[in-house]
């Protein structure tokens, strides 16, 4: 038998029930093989510039050291498969996939002709089992890709429907019978912005929850429908990076990817697809792997989108530089959708978080991804979550309505000056930025981490506030294209004086 026929008979045979069979009934089986005692390489993708601090989480949260990739963006851990479901649930990664077989120093022949060729044999000649194991494990851990506009579409047919006499109560027990996983997709895809109270925005939005999951499911899919999805759909997909190539990745994954279905037997589907197969070059290093996650973990807190909300694993990055610690009070004075505050109180509820912007819409959309995480959260424990270590307000990051030195640390998003206002705007605002958060923020002990694209501004501007703020750290990261810098400030023991107070002591003498 074939390497890839064993493959499809485990990957038919693998259960998550045999998980919780008894110990009697799997005496004649080895430890090592059973699917739990599986020890695989899980590959992670992670913002740019951030892979230490995703290395860090890792062997913090799983107790695995991590291999940082030569291709910026990525890191390398080994872990039992029954640490998966942690896997899902660290902060710092975007995607997950799992290794079949990694090569250091890959040999490609000299004609595209033969490089592809290679590639079409190496299909048969890869270890599918274990990852082919693991990706089967993963189906009851991973987010599914949420289809925003169908569930909206849905959601507003749904609200027309609603009993009037059923209430709350009525539509708490209907909850009892979905899965969390459910409940919390379907909030998740309530696009509708709330004008109503956040109490009576909680209740309709769960009164919508269970109709809206049963067409989810397809309750009355037919029989020829379950025959199809039995027959696994799949489609290759190859990142390249690298100069010396004689090949493109459309041709590399069109060849790679005709050579697994001839193999497999599966079906070639672009995108409702069960099995992504992951085709990674990078210059001389190639790692082919199976995709675990359908849509990036980035988006879990984030329901209302502006026009530059900042990916959720890069605001963990952000706030992982300047270690937070209980009672430490956090403000971002120009949060827009609140990505940094939302993520702050998610992972470190100890502290208190402050969403603030000068822009009503940016206020309303932090409110309302506020309200979600609240609903997520009360969900999940199943019983009254009374609230949330975060405040979302309107203010003027120039005129903060908070007393001098009262801030432990400030994280923000600074504007670049290309979506939101203009590189000739940030002259003026940069500086008054820095003055007023060197006000705020605690003298000795404050720390503030700022993210922006316009370096050359904000190192003039920091300049002029060299006697209150001091550099400790610069972090380059990849936004969007865009070469970016996050910078670590620390602030100085020298204690706040207002340039109006100076002048006047000035004239005074």
């Amino acid at each position: 038998m074939s390497e890839v026929e064993g493959a499809s008979d485990q990957l038919s045979e693998v259960s998550l029930d045999e998980k919780q069979k008894p110990a009697s009934e799997n005496v004649e089986n080895s430890p090592s093989d059973s699917p739990e005692y599986l020890s695989v390489t899980i590959g992670a993708t992670v913002p740019t510039g951030f892979e230490q601090t995703a290395a860090d989480e890792v062997r913090e949260k799983l107790g695995s050291q991590s291999r940082i990739s030569k291709d910026r963006g990525k890191i390398y851990f080994d872990i039992s498969v029954e640490s998966l479901s942690k896997v899902h649930g660290l902060r710092s990664v975007d995607n997950l996939f799992v290794v079949v077989q990694e090569f250091r120093d890959y040999q490609f022949k000299e004609t595209k002709e033969d490089v592809l060729k290679d590639f079409e044999d190496l299909a048969g000649k890869l270890p599918w089992s274990d990852p082919l194991k693991v990706w089967k494990i993963n189906t009851s851990f991973k987010k599914k890709k949420t289809k925003r506009k169908k569930l909206t579409q849905q959601n507003s047919i749904n609200k027309e429907k609603v009993d009037d006499e059923q209430g709350d109560m009525g539509a708490e027990k209907q909850i009892t019978s979905h899965t969390v996983e459910e409940v919390l997709e379907t909030i998740e895809n309530q696009d509708d912005t709330i004008g109503e109270t956040p109490i009576l925005a909680y209740s309709k939005k769960i009164s919508e929850i269970p109709s809206a999951i049963e067409k989810e499911k397809g309750v009355n899919e037919s029989p020829k429908e379950e025959t199809e999805s039995q027959v696994l759909k799949f489609r290759v997909t190859c990142n390249r990076a690298g100069e010396n190539h004689c090949f493109t990745s459309n041709e590399a994954a069109r060849d790679f990817g005709g050579a697994v279905q001839d193999y497999f037997k599966w079906k070639a589907d672009m995108t409702n697809f069960d099995v992504e197969v992951l085709l990674n070059v990078h210059n001389n290093e190639i790692v082919v792997g199976i995709a675990l996650t359908e849509e990036s973990l980035h988006r879990r807190n984030i329901t209302h989108f502006g026009p530059t909300t900042l990916r959720s694993t890069l605001a963990y990055g952000m706030l992982r530089l300047c270690s937070p610690q209980p009672t430490d009070i956090i403000i971002d004075p120009m949060c827009g959708t609140g990505a940094i505050p939302i993520e702050g109180a998610a992972e470190w509820p100890n502290c208190y978080h402050i969403a603030g912007d000068n822009n009503p819409l940016a206020v309303k959309r932090a409110a309302n991804n506020i309200l979600s995480l609240l609903t997520k959260s009360q969900v999940k424990e199943s019983k009254a979550f009374w609230g949330l270590p975060i405040d979302a307000i309107q203010w003027d990051i120039c005129n903060l309505p908070l007393r001098t030195g009262s801030v432990d640390i400030i994280v923000t998003d600074m504007p670049f000056g290309k979506r939101i206002g203009s590189k000739k705007r940030n002259w003026n605002l940069y500086p008054s930025c820095l003055q007023e958060m060197s006000r705020v923020c605690r003298p000795g002990t404050g720390r503030a981490v700022l993210l922006t694209q316009d370096r050359k501004c904000f190192a003039k501007a920091l300049s002029r506030m060299g006697h209150l703020w001091r550099k400790v750290h610069t972090v380059w990261v990849n936004i969007g294209g865009l070469h970016a810098a996050v910078y670590l400030l620390k602030r100085t023991s020298q204690v706040f004086v207002h340039p109006s107070e100076l002048e006047h002591e000035k004239e005074t003498f």
